[in-house]
């Protein structure tokens, strides 16, 4: 793999990757080429979402009038964003969409309760294989759910084809709006599961108190201390003691949630500082509980850039390197992006993209549907 540079491409197995995740902060897309059984990252492109956007998913993530409508409206509006992304891809690498096999879409989850047996992505994949003319495979979680998985997380499948190593115990921590963990254990077992809130709440309090869509660097968190009453009742939500497979999503984390666990405590410098250790020890926890002492922590997602939250894993975990997935040759920004594209090649190539252990679901399954060109 490369860095990500843009570079022409002829002849290539070249799959487009999206992914606007639960930070709501925008649209990452990455070009692939699969090409020689190889997975290369060929270019990436980022757009961003308007505040008025953030808010109107944010509300879709809980009950509100004409709920259907909206979600709808949001739907054609995202996939036209999505198709945005996907030509600003393009041009940047100096190729056509004739020259793409499909795009793979995650979508925008509003709702993910698999207890219930469904989850919800918007982006109207019909809608962006009509404006692309390029095929769209989306909807990836449906069918893991359909056989009895929690339908996320789906990175661990393709973590385990780029990160495993088989002279190492290497696991990959993805601190997007939500933090999962992919272990790769020497003896070819792999596992996975999300271990509870990595940017959101961050995110959200720093949006909520300084008008800023995240903490940048932690340096916001650094200057407050961590309440310790505070974190021990957040460490009480029975989430973090569950025993995998499992998953989670703003349905259990939220400012809501966190306001009611508040009472008075005034410092929102010391909330986000609590906020930080929060996801650093729930990650961590996590890894000892659940994988023992692995030679390596890959960090990916969001959450890389957050110098602070780095710095607590490495006190965490003393036995472990922590890395960033740019160490293998790509960016923390783009390693989700990069899964559904390789998703959706495993669902062109009839190749199931679930891992059972990960997920609960009774047996590998092909995931997406399918939207030709």
């Amino acid at each position: 793999m490369n860095s990500g540079q843009s570079r022409r491409i002829t002849d290539s197995e070249l799959f487009v990757g999206l992914m606007s995740g639960t930070s709501l902060d925008g649209i990452d897309a990455v070009l692939a080429d699969f090409s020689a059984h190889s997975c290369l990252l060929t270019a990436t492109h980022y757009v961003p979402f308007q505040q008025d956007l953030r808010e109107r998913l944010m509300a879709l993530q809980f009950e509100g009038p004409n709920e259907l409508h909206c979600a709808a409206l949001l739907g054609n509006e995202l996939a036209r964003l999505y198709h945005k992304a996907v030509a600003g891809l393009i041009e940047k690498a100096e190729t056509k969409a004739a020259s793409v096999r499909a795009i793979g879409c995650h979508g925008q989850t509003v709702r993910h309760n698999p207890l219930n047996g469904y989850t919800l992505q918007l982006g109207n994949p019909a809608l962006l294989a009509e404006l692309s003319n390029i095929c769209v495979v989306a909807d990836f979680r449906s069918r893991d759910m359909a056989a009895g998985g929690q339908g996320a997380p789906l990175v661990p499948a393709f973590h385990e084809a780029i990160f495993r190593v088989p002279d190492k115990h290497r696991v990959v921590l993805n601190l997007g709006g939500i933090a999962n963990i992919t272990d790769l254990r020497p003896d070819g077992i792999t596992a996975g599961f999300d271990t509870g809130p990595g940017n959101m709440l961050l995110d959200a309090w720093a949006q909520r108190n300084r008008g800023q869509a995240y903490d940048a660097g932690g340096a916001w968190a650094a200057s407050g201390k961590p309440i310790q009453h505070l974190l021990g009742v957040l460490l009480t939500h029975p989430f973090f003691t569950a025993d995998p497979p499992k998953s989670c999503g703003r349905e259990q984390f939220n400012l809501g949630w966190l306001e009611s666990k508040l009472h008075g405590f005034a410092s929102a410098e010391d909330v986000q500082a609590t906020l930080l250790e929060l996801t650093a020890v729930s990650a961590a926890t996590a890894v000892t509980r659940w994988c023992g002492k692995p030679d390596e922590l890959v960090i990916c997602g969001g959450g890389a850039h957050n110098h602070s939250l780095l710095k607590r894993l490495r006190v965490l975990l003393p036995n472990t390197a922590v890395l960033t997935s740019d160490r293998f040759g790509i960016g923390p920004d783009w390693v989700e992006a990069m899964a559904f594209a390789w998703l959706a090649r495993q669902a062109l190539h009839g190749l199931a993209g679930n891992m059972p252990a990960v997920t609960g679901a009774k047996a590998p399954r092909v995931l997406g549907a399918i939207y030709p060109r």
